[in-house]
């Protein structure tokens, strides 16, 4: 991905930040208040362990799911799709998953799992392509095959992109790798681009270095959708509604911890997952600093009408066994104001 040189904290999100300080600092310990003992919660993420779950480590390492009264276990997922089924199994209690595989696993499975809160506010899928490969618009994909993981999200939604680009889905290959492998496949030409967030560019980059990047995002072309945010089960949201309410405040304060300090967040993912490098984490994190900011509410917030957009930009690229409304996709009252 490439890089472009940012201060510590961008000066749009500035104000933002100072805002929600004094709420989110509150609001862990008043919901600790009313739980006598820790809670333990295994948290699965949307895809391996990357600088773009840096936060979820700050939160753990700065002790804010301590003082809400958590125990929290992070386990790696290996898709939207995998961690949304770990969740509604029980396997995990909550998790970090893409608003669209939500939509898709409710629609047409039945799936028992909502929306708590967005980290995404914007589209984070691409695709990406090198330099030398002529790829440099989505009328370049015409022909081209594209490699991206079977659960990936962004092959999902490659639909609606195509539509807002101007070409059909059916000009385009896809083909499967292993996520591990997809730096691989883009370098040694296997395919001629790869599916990955936006939030990936800076690990990807190192990963294909010396050569250079072409970034196809989803959200150039006008689509306007829900990403990734926190999940949980039906039943988890009932029977503990105020440990989850503990959970998304004290990851939404380490995700203003870490967008203040990305390159300490980075140093703290570093000393707890030794394959990430830190300068990547902090590149990923500045990256999910610019998804995350909500115009229209506070950081983390879900609005009928953001939800409403996310089901109709898959009901458009998708036959759904049923319609789903945006209001049974997510639960309001999780996010502190």
């Amino acid at each position: 991905m490439s890089q472009r040189s940012t201060p510590t904290t961008r000066p749009a999100l500035l104000p933002a930040l100072r805002r929600c300080l004094p709420l989110l600092a509150l609001a862990v310990p008043t919901l600790w208040s009313a739980t006598a003992q820790a809670a333990d919660l295994t948290l699965v993420t949307d895809f391996g362990v990357n600088g773009r779950h840096a936060y979820f480590f700050v939160a753990q390492e700065k002790g804010y799911y301590r003082d809400a009264g958590l125990n929290v276990t992070i386990v790696r997922g290996q898709g939207s799709a995998d961690a949304i089924k770990k969740v509604a199994a029980g396997s995990a209690q909550v998790g970090f998953a893409d608003a669209a595989s939500l939509v898709l696993a409710r629609a047409n499975d039945e799936v028992p799992v909502k929306l708590l809160s967005i980290v995404y506010q914007q589209p984070p899928q691409a695709i990406f392509a090198l330099e030398s490969s002529g790829i440099r618009s989505a009328r370049d994909l015409v022909g081209r095959k594209v490699a991206d993981t079977a659960s990936s999200a962004v092959p999902l939604l490659f639909g609606a992109y195509a539509q807002k680009a101007g070409i059909a889905k059916e000009q385009v290959s896809w083909m499967v790798a292993d996520g591990a492998s997809l730096p691989a496949v883009l370098a040694t030409g296997r395919a001629d681009a790869i599916g990955q967030f936006t939030v990936g560019e800076a690990l990807l980059q190192k990963a294909v270095a010396p050569q250079k990047l072409v970034r196809l995002a989803y959200k150039d072309v006008g689509l306007s959708y829900y990403g990734n945010g926190l999940i949980a089960s039906e039943s988890m949201i009932k029977q503990q509604p105020e440990v989850l309410k503990s959970f998304v405040a004290a990851t939404l304060r380490g995700m203003q911890e870490a967008f203040r300090d990305p390159a300490g967040a980075g140093q703290i993912l570093n000393a707890a997952q030794k394959q990430v490098d830190a300068a990547v984490a902090e590149a990923e994190t500045k990256a999910v600093a610019e998804l995350a900011q909500n115009p229209e509410g506070p950081m983390g917030g879900i609005s009928v009408t953001g939800m409403r957009n996310t089901v109709d930009t898959v009901a458009g690229a998708f036959t759904l066994k049923r319609k789903v409304t945006p209001e049974e996709m997510f639960v309001p009252g999780f996010t502190p104001r």
